[in-house]
């Protein structure tokens, strides 16, 4: 007898979502009309979620779904997780390390090239009509300008190593100093923005970084300073950073996170100091067939009574 799935979202692709279907009861949560009372009707039959960044999974789900054991989540972070109730419950949480690192570490190096050479603005300077009207303001070269890395783990390491490529310092600044680091490290995140043309993100979302990048690390990296973010939208206070953009107390910022996805701050739409991307961080087919597979694969592990490949908790 299959085992039944909650499968939280439709990021998984149409493949892999199959393949679970093969091994397992799938409840697919974000297709049912009414999912409260899908999930009170088969609360005891859920022995594990496939879930995903982009859906909360809070200590009141897990509460009702008695037999629930395990979680496997279709991405490296986890902050969406309670990880507390998790843990209290003896729930096993896993994610997808590692297969996302070079094509997240890519879209940090788009987003940093974009607003930098002014790619998306020229794009749009082409189709309005303007270029005949004279040439596109000048843009910034890469080389000789210093990398300011928040979080020096797997994907600000991969970022790292492109920065380089582009003959760009690095430097970074996390919770603590990591042995046998290449860089600089920074323990003052304030002395590290005013020392840095980009302050690009790269740690992990959840309390311990919520508003991290607040209106005085802004105002310290400077009107000539950039903003990258590929980490989490809550890592910065977005009221604090649309003012910073608004005003110029920053030169510009590459997003491809927000608080509220799909939801975007209107007052960032209309400005051209801004390069912005919907969460494609990991989006490209290749990465996001080996993440299915890791999901489930750890399902797989978790109900043969094997090891799990890549356990959180």
């Amino acid at each position: 007898m299959k085992q039944t799935v909650l499968l939280m979202g439709s990021l998984m692709l149409p493949p892999e979502i199959a393949a679970l279907e093969r091994s397992f009861d799938v409840i697919k949560l974000y297709k049912e009309p009414e999912p409260e009372a899908v999930l009170a009707a088969r609360s005891h039959d859920i022995r594990g979620i496939a879930s995903q960044y982009t859906r909360p999974l809070p200590r009141s789900l897990m509460e009702g779904l008695p037999n629930l054991e395990i979680i496997s989540q279709f991405g490296v972070g986890f902050d969406n997780i309670d990880m507390v109730a998790a843990k209290a419950r003896g729930v096993a949480v896993t994610n997808t390390p590692d297969l996302l690192t070079e094509d997240t570490a890519d879209t940090a190096m788009s987003l940093l090239l974009a607003v930098s050479r002014r790619i998306c603005e020229g794009d749009m300077f082409i189709r309005v009509g303007k270029w005949q009207s004279g040439p596109l303001p000048l843009g910034r070269t890469l080389k000789g300008k210093k990398a300011g890395i928040v979080g020096l783990g797997r994907i600000g390491a991969a970022i790292a190593k492109r920065c380089a490529a582009f003959d760009m310092t690095v430097v970074y600044y996390g919770r603590r100093e990591k042995k046998g680091a290449a860089y600089p490290y920074y323990a003052d995140l304030h002395a590290m923005a005013r020392d840095v043309d980009y302050l690009i993100l790269a740690c992990p979302g959840g309390a311990d970084t919520a508003g991290l990048i607040d209106a005085t690390v802004l105002e310290a990296l400077g009107a000539d300073g950039f903003l990258i973010n590929i980490a989490r939208g809550t890592v910065v206070d977005e009221p604090a950073l649309v003012r910073a953009l608004k005003e110029k107390t920053i030169a510009g910022a590459g997003l491809d996170v927000f608080i509220h996805e799909p939801n975007v701050p209107h007052e960032l739409i209309s400005m051209d100091n801004i390069v912005m991307t919907p969460h494609i961080g990991s989006a490209t087919i290749e990465t996001r067939t080996l993440m299915g597979r890791l999901v489930i694969a750890n399902l797989m592990a978790h109900f043969e009574g094997k090891p799990l490949l890549t356990p959180v908790v």
